[in-house]
């Protein structure tokens, strides 16, 4: 039996991946080590979402390469660039792939003690791979292809396995959950939370990405499912990535400004307390001053609690890269500029929350003695000197909120 090296790089679904992989190695006897070093084999599982992550995910090939005796590839990056890898002594492949490669044709034999692979107290559920998207700048589309959505009720016992081995917090995620259900003819994500949400046990659940396309078809029965359940935290993430119909266009993004909006009125009709995440991308080739202007409005808006700001990058093979670009000041400004914007809006946010009391779910220590909580809306909340409350991963609890450092609240349990 082989001992394996896991790393794994980018985002929530793709830690799924990797969840997914080394519960197949476990139960086929082979066991994790510390460090490449020590092992038999190493396993890299790539993110190729900018170009800097792509000079990283090769430079780390090559360190590995050099490190351990077999080395195998998988994730985006192999998938969508594999001839990247070409001049290394690897096995380049996907990631239902990667446990036959370390197998090696050997009959997978459960070991005593194979039990579900947690983050601690966060179970990872990956419930279907693909988009429907054919976004003109993304290259993970080249890796993981169009939606392939298992049936609602396998997805569920999978959370009930999690929900038993011991997880307090279910992440449901995808490259765009809100499609979930599409290739059968009928979006289910939110029949689907409903049913997750009804497993016995304290837990609670947090939708990944989810494309404003995707959730404005089922905006109304996926704001009632929330409405209707505590466990589910209180937050959606959909990235918009502008705030201009033209950029949108170009950028083939499949939703208008329009849509975006509608889904968000519709949450705040719903939902008194809860968290909207989106996404930006400035610098887009075609983004004009004005263009860049309407996204800045629409952040104001909106006023996103959780805001992911990305220069525009070019990714090789999409028909972006054929693109005219913006010049790097340009684009620079721009993301500095909503940077400075996001970091208001975000700090409001967090400051209304002081002198407030709210429920939290502990996920996993923080620096020091404190630990990283999350309310109903899952903001993130920091106790510190947390062994002195008698506080720890997995516990609900209620606490006032005393203060704020811009992306997070401090609480003090009461």
């Amino acid at each position: 039996m082989a001992s394996y090296h896991l790393e794994t790089y980018g985002c929530t679904a793709n830690r799924g991946e990797s969840r997914a992989i080394e519960r197949r190695l476990r139960d086929g006897g082979h066991h994790p080590v510390d460090g490449p070093k020590a092992a038999d084999v190493a396993i890299l599982n790539t993110c190729t979402v900018v170009e800097t992550t792509e000079t990283n995910m090769l430079s780390r090939a090559r360190e590995l390469e050099s490190e351990t005796a077999d080395l195998v590839v998988t994730g985006c990056m192999a998938l969508a660039q594999g001839e990247e890898f070409a001049d290394l002594d690897a096995t380049v492949c996907g990631w239902d792939e990667v446990p036959e490669v370390v197998l090696n044709g050997e009959c997978p034999t459960a070991t005593p003690g194979t039990e579900p692979i947690l983050d601690g107290k966060v179970g990872i559920l990956p419930i279907a791979r693909g988009c429907m998207s054919d976004c003109s700048y993304c290259i993970t589309k080249h890796a993981t292809g169009k939606i392939d959505s298992p049936p609602v009720e396998e997805n569920v016992e999978k959370a009930r396995a999690l929900v038993h081995a011991g997880a307090k917090e279910i992440r449901v995620t995808g490259q765009d959950t809100g499609v979930y259900g599409w290739d059968d003819g009928e979006r289910k994500l939110h029949e689907l939370l409903d049913r997750i949400c009804a497993i016995d046990g304290d837990f609670r659940v947090r939708v990944g990405m989810a494309n404003p396309k995707g959730v404005h078809g089922i905006r109304e029965e996926l704001a009632d499912v929330f409405a209707a359940n505590e466990k589910l935290y209180n937050f959606l993430h959909a990235p918009v990535q502008s705030g201009s119909d033209d950029v949108l266009g170009e950028m083939r993004r499949q939703h208008q400004v329009r849509e975006f909006r509608e889904v968000v009125e519709t949450f705040d009709d719903r939902l008194d307390h809860w968290t909207l995440a989106t996404d930006f991308i400035t610098g887009f080739p075609t983004e004009t001053d004005a263009d860049h202007e309407e996204s800045m409005d629409l952040l104001r808006e909106t006023q996103p609690e959780r805001i992911n700001v990305t220069r525009f990058s070019k990714r090789p093979g999409t028909d972006a890269a054929e693109m005219k670009g913006l010049g790097g000041t340009k684009k620079k400004e721009r993301s500095s500029a909503m940077t400075d914007l996001k970091m208001d809006v975000v700090g409001a946010a967090y400051e209304s929350m002081v002198g407030e009391r709210h429920e939290v779910l502990v996920v996993e220590p923080g620096t020091g003695e404190s630990v990283k909580c999350y309310d109903e809306a899952y903001r993130q909340v920091i106790i510190q000197n947390a062994p002195e409350h008698g506080v720890a991963p997995g516990d609900l609890l209620t606490v006032e909120i005393t203060g704020q450092n811009t992306v997070y609240a401090f609480g003090e349990p009461v």
